[in-house]
């Protein structure tokens, strides 16, 4: 029988990056979040895990997570420490706590010591206060006797129906330096949007309820993929549109934007991403935490927790708690689970020197 490879999560969310790494073979055994109705999305789908509500910027929080491993041996920590501060939106406040809440992970891996530790953040954090976030973490790996190694990753790339691009950095304990999986898709083949999410019911007169029956077999590898271990669908569940919303959803063509709207049509949103509508032979847009400015490639309609759970690549069989304002936002805010199984089994492959 192989050890288990066990996890700790750090800024779990709902727990997207851990469950890639479960997918991988790891066992997650701690998740820790400041937000409860997340860590309630995260307790539901990691039963064997401790979830934990704690702000990491205390440390105490530290001691709470040392005494839960509890001598345990941890050989990966993940964590996405907030990107508010980091973020390209936003104030970019050089001084905001959050942005020193990344000091936790290494707080953390002090006591711990684990083999790997996998930092998340957003592309930004490269580049932004001229570096100096980026060097800290840096300077953090290496003040512990941890090599680094750092990537963009293109969703797209990893098999992920989602224009996406996440800043990751990977510590080994020791000299041994991270190599970065390779791409496992090509633009040839990127997984689209009709590929994701075409085999979902329409939701075009009905707006479902919460668990309902597949309505036609799996059309796509990836479709097939998403339903392992799932009986039935959960999440897929309608918004009710006004007439007008509808009429201006229309009139965008697929993969057009507001841009594409006759004059006067559509006013009331003119930015950027306002009224886009997904092409079905392409990736979706970046999924965002439920401003409702994407809509579904055919229906006249914004896509349903499922679609955009699809769209991040979580499995049918990972249900999300709450209302659907909570479950928009939890997936909108999680890591691609398929990046987090690309890492976790390059982590693996590692170990046995396939590498």
């Amino acid at each position: 029988m192989s050890k288990q490879r066990l996890l700790v999560d750090l800024f779990s969310g709902c727990g997207g990056l851990s469950h890639g790494f479960e997918q991988a073979g790891f066992d997650c055994i701690v998740g820790v979040d400041i937000d409860a109705p997340a860590l309630k999305t995260f307790a539901h789908n990691h039963p064997h895990a401790t979830p934990m509500k704690l702000d990491l910027s205390e440390s105490v929080s530290i001691d709470a997570i040392v005494d839960e491993v509890n001598g345990r041996e941890v050989e990966v920590i993940v964590a996405g420490p907030p990107c508010q501060g980091f973020s390209l939106t936003g104030t970019r406040n050089e001084n905001d706590k959050r942005n020193k809440l990344f000091y936790s992970v290494f707080q953390l891996a002090e006591r711990i010591k684990p083999k790997y530790i996998v930092i998340e953040n957003v592309p930004g954090i490269a580049n932004l206060y001229e570096g100096r976030a980026r060097a800290a973490i840096l300077d953090e790996f290496k003040r512990l006797g941890y090599s680094s190694s750092e990537k963009l990753m293109y969703a797209p790339d990893y098999g992920v129906p989602q224009i996406r691009k996440r800043m990751f950095f990977v510590g080994v304990l020791g000299s041994k330096e991270f190599s970065f999986p390779q791409a496992s898709h090509k633009p040839e083949n990127y997984v689209t949007c009709e590929e994701a999410i075409g085999d979902l019911p329409t939701l075009e007169h009905d707006l479902g309820s919460d668990v309902v029956d597949y309505p036609m077999d799996a059309k796509s590898d990836y479709q097939k993929l998403m339903r392992k271990n799932a009986k039935s669908l959960y999440n897929h569940v309608g918004t009710k549109h006004t007439d007008l919303v509808v009429s201006v959803i229309r009139q965008v063509p697929e993969g057009g934007n507001h841009k594409d709207l006759p004059p006067g049509v559509g006013d009331s949103r003119k930015f950027n991403e306002a009224w886009t509508r997904y092409h079905s032979q392409k990736p979706s847009k970046t999924i965002d935490t439920g401003h409702r400015n994407h809509f579904h490639y055919k229906w006249d309609r914004v896509p349903s927790a499922r679609e955009n759970a699809r769209l991040q690549s979580f499995p049918d069989c990972f249900q999300f708690v709450g209302p659907k304002t909570q479950q928009y936002k939890q997936i909108g805010n999680a890591v691609p689970p398929l990046l987090g199984f690309a890492l976790g089994n390059q982590i693996i492959k590692m170990d046995r020197n396939d590498v």
